[in-house]
Order: C-alpha cells, then sequence, then structure tokens
C-alpha cells in the first residue's frame, strides 16, 4: 500500500529536523511491516487478545492525536470525534473504549479512512514538532508516543502470525529470507556468576525509559548460573518425547489446569503431521529446526520445562545484572526487527568466550519474577499514568527482546510482561540455577 508522507521542511531547526526524521523513520517501519497484507488482512480479530492490523494502524495514531495534538495545538480539530471512542485501548481517564474482543468488527472506518487520518496527524505532527521542539515535555510525550508505537510494530506480527495460523491455508506473511539449513548447536553450558549487591533498573537521566523500569535501586542477588544459550527446539521435542505434557508433578497447580482444560500438547504454532513435527511461523509451515530456540511458549510452559531439565528460570533481576555485566547492548548484532531474519535463529556453533549467546533478539525470556513495582515507583500523572502500572498484577516479565523487537527499542532495564497463560507472544527461556 502506497502512503503519502510529508517531506520536512529545509529551514527548520537542526532538533525539529532530527524529530521529525525520527518520527518518519518508526511511521514508516510500521507501514512498511503492513506492505505484505491485503485489506482483508488488516480487518480480521483471530481472537480476543490480538488485534486486527487496521487497528494498530489507527490506535497508533490516535496516541498521537490525543496526547500530543489535542494538549499541544490551540482549536485543535479532530478528524472524527467518534475515533476518541473506538480506538482508545484502555485509558479511562481519557473516556470510553470499544470493547477489545469487538474490535475485528468495526468495518467502518475502512483501512483507506484509517491511512487517511494516519496521513493527517503526520502532517500535523510535523507543524507541531516544528513548534514545540525545544519543550522538553513535548519531546518526552513524543518519544514516548514513538515508543509505543514500536510495541505496536511487534505486536502486528505476534497478531498476523496467530491470524495466519488460524486460516487453514497457513499462508506466509512473507518470503524466507534466510535459507534453513540444518544446523547444529553447542550443549549447553553454564556461565557463573557471583550474585552480591547489584543495581537493577533505568538510571534517570540516560536515555528513555518506560516508567514500570524505574527507579534504578540495589538488590542482593545470591551465587548462580545461567545457561550460555535459549532452549532449542530439539530440547523441547526432547520434554515433549519423556511425556511432559502428561505428568503433573512437572506443573504448577493452575499449569496443570490450564494444559488440561485447552488440551496443549506442544507449545503454540507446533503442529505433528505423518509423525513428523513442523513449526508455523511468518515464513509459513516450515519442518522443526532443530537448533534453533523454541517460541510461543506460556510461563507455565517455561517453569515446567526448566523443573523437567533439574534447573529453574532466572529472576528479572539475575537477567539483568548478568546482561551489564556482559553486553554494551550496542556492540554486538542480534536477530532484531531491523535485521529482517524475522524468525529465532540458531546460536553460533562455536563460542569459546565464555559469554551468554542470544542474549537479546531472537525470543523473549520467561523470568520468575512476577510484575510488579520497583521500591519507590510512582506513576505518571494523569492518563500517561495508566500505561503501565495498572497491569501489575498476575503478570509475569520477560526480558531480551525477540526477532520482532526494534533494535533502537530494546535495552538492559527493558520489562516486557504478559500474564502466565499467554503464549502468541515470542517468547522461550533460558535456565538458570543456584550456583553449585
Amino acid at each position: 500500500m502506497n502512503v503519502h508522507v510529508a517531506h520536512q521542511n529545509v529551514s527548520e531547526a537542526p532538533t525539529a529536523r532530527a524529530l521529525i526524521r525520527e518520527y518518519d523513520r518508526v511511521r514508516q517501519t510500521t507501514l512498511a511491516l503492513v506492505d505484505p497484507l491485503n485489506a482483508e488482512d488488516c480487518q480480521v480479530q483471530s481472537m480476543p487478545d490480538a488485534s486486527p492490523v487496521k487497528w494498530h494502524l489507527a490506535h497508533t495514531t490516535w496516541f498521537f492525536d490525543t496526547f500530543l495534538l489535542s494538549e499541544y495545538t490551540p482549536q485543535y480539530t479532530p478528524f472524527d470525534p467518534a475515533f476518541r471512542v473506538i480506538f482508545n485501548s484502555y485509558y479511562n481517564t481519557v473516556g470510553a473504549q470499544h470493547p477489545r474482543p469487538h474490535r475485528g468488527l468495526l468495518t467502518r472506518p475502512t483501512l483507506a479512512r484509517v491511512l487517511e487520518w494516519r496521513d493527517r496527524v503526520d502532517e500535523q505532527m510535523h507543524a507541531a514538532i516544528r513548534i514545540h521542539a525545544d519543550d522538553p515535555r513535548f519531546v518526552a510525550r513524543l518519544e514516548l508516543g514513538l515508543h509505543h508505537e514500536q510495541q505496536h510494530q511487534e505486536l502486528i506480527l505476534m497478531d498476523v502470525q496467530h491470524l495466519f495460523w488460524s486460516n487453514p491455508l497457513f499462508p506466509a506473511y512473507c518470503e524466507q529470507a534466510i535459507p534453513l539449513e540444518p544446523a547444529t548447536t553447542s550443549p549447553l553450558r553454564w556461565v557463573a556468576y557471583a550474585g552480591g549487591r547489584v543495581r537493577i533498573g533505568h538510571e534517570s537521566g540516560t536515555g528513555f525509559a518506560f516508567d514500570n523500569e524505574q527507579p534504578a535501586h540495589d538488590t542482593l542477588l545470591q551465587a548462580y548460573e545461567l545457561g550460555h544459550r535459549l532452549v532449542t527446539q530439539q530440547e523441547y521435542l526432547d520434554f515433549i518425547d519423556d511425556g511432559g505434557y502428561r505428568r503433573p508433578e512437572l506443573w504448577l497447580s493452575s499449569g496443570w489446569d490450564t494444559i488440561s482444560a485447552h488440551g496443549w500438547q506442544a507449545p503454540l504454532y507446533w503442529l505433528e503431521q505423518d509423525g513428523e513435527w513442523h513449526v508455523f511461523g511468518l515464513h509459513g509451515m516450515q519442518a522443526l529446526q532443530a537448533a534453533a530456540p523454541v517460541s510461543h511458549l506460556s510461563y507455565y510452559e517455561a517453569d515446567a520445562y526448566a523443573r523437567w531439565a533439574g534447573a529453574r528460570l532466572p529472576t528479572e533481576a539475575e537477567w539483568e545484572a548478568a546482561a551489564r555485566q556482559q553486553h554494551s547492548w550496542q556492540e554486538r548484532p542480534a536477530n532484531l526487527l531491523e535485521h529482517s531474519a524475522l524468525r529465532t535463529l540458531p546460536a553460533l556453533s562455536q563460542d569459546a568466550t565464555g559469554s551468554l549467546l542470544q542474549l537479546i533478539g531472537d525470543a523473549w525470556e520467561w523470568t520468575s519474577s512476577a510484575y510488579a513495582a520497583y521500591p519507590g515507583f510512582r506513576p505518571g500523572a494523569g492518563a500517561i499514568g495508566e500505561y503501565n502500572g495498572k497491569f501489575m498484577c498476575n503478570q509475569y516479565v520477560l526480558r531480551g527482546g525477540s526477532f520482532a523487537t526494534p533494535a533502537s527499542h530494546i535495552r538492559h532495564s527493558y520489562r516486557n510482561f504478559f500474564p502466565a497463560e499467554a503464549r502468541w507472544q515470542f517468547g522461550g527461556l533460558r535456565l538458570a540455577r543456584d550456583a553449585v
């Protein structure tokens, strides 16, 4: 689909030019992710937890319309006042919302109308940026909006994959960009960490972070070890073949209830055909890749596997402390969205550095940490305060990013979170254990 993006004015101040350039980069990335889809693909909602692509395009535009243009543009005239309700996600202080499970019923406005609105908002945002580029509060709100859109870029891919999985034709979102050649991986080894007093969380004044990553604080860790790579599809298949889904002693009580109620026998998107396992992804149905990381696990499945392996899941503090000790976050290439692999990749089979592999990208890593407020956490004032804090209940934290996470969006302190039963996200696991 071809979408007009207004060009910046050459007379703009350097700060405004840079902000507009970043705004356009993020907004155009979203449109590029939608390019392989047709209007019908963008309309359908495959389950209550997912959203139609058209809704993602509209909601990310709604954010800029509601929290920047409406607040910073005098006499602002909304494109369509009804959009304030139907594309509101969960901001109760903004007003009413259309029920989430019924987003797929919004056949109107059309996709073309949503894209027209998106164009209009982009033009008005360019004008607003030129006026307010020196206002720190405006710039902070703009930055939040861009990171919010980057979250929805990953959500678009998650939701499209589930949508296409629900289609008996199993259509592919994209062509296979990387040859699916047989690969081997090194046996799992353990990397030791001394523990002690460590500092985690985002330090204020050091770049963007969501409020749930703050404040930075000290915590005490006992000595521990982490697996040097993510658990592979073959290793998880060994768990299945050993009766992992039939052994209640491996499962949390609510996890056993969940797999029993839903009849789970394998990760989401795994399908056994003629005695062979296949895995459905954004490239369509493919043979199981033994050395590639397993993905699309619930917390319950990750926890059960770890128990079966004689290990456990890491805490989020253990994960972050190890990441900070090893990774500058910019040094090494990683399988993130910009690399366009759009699937998990095997770890390097030859690695003698004694470091962790696949620390960022490939798959989000479940931790054993409940999603809760850090000591001293205070949500922001007004509607923006609803962004994260109100979800700090009945969720677990994931760390590290996936192949669908934008590179400029991920950092050591990033806290993703999902309910224990969720598994349509790109979530895998890394093993941990107490120091031996």
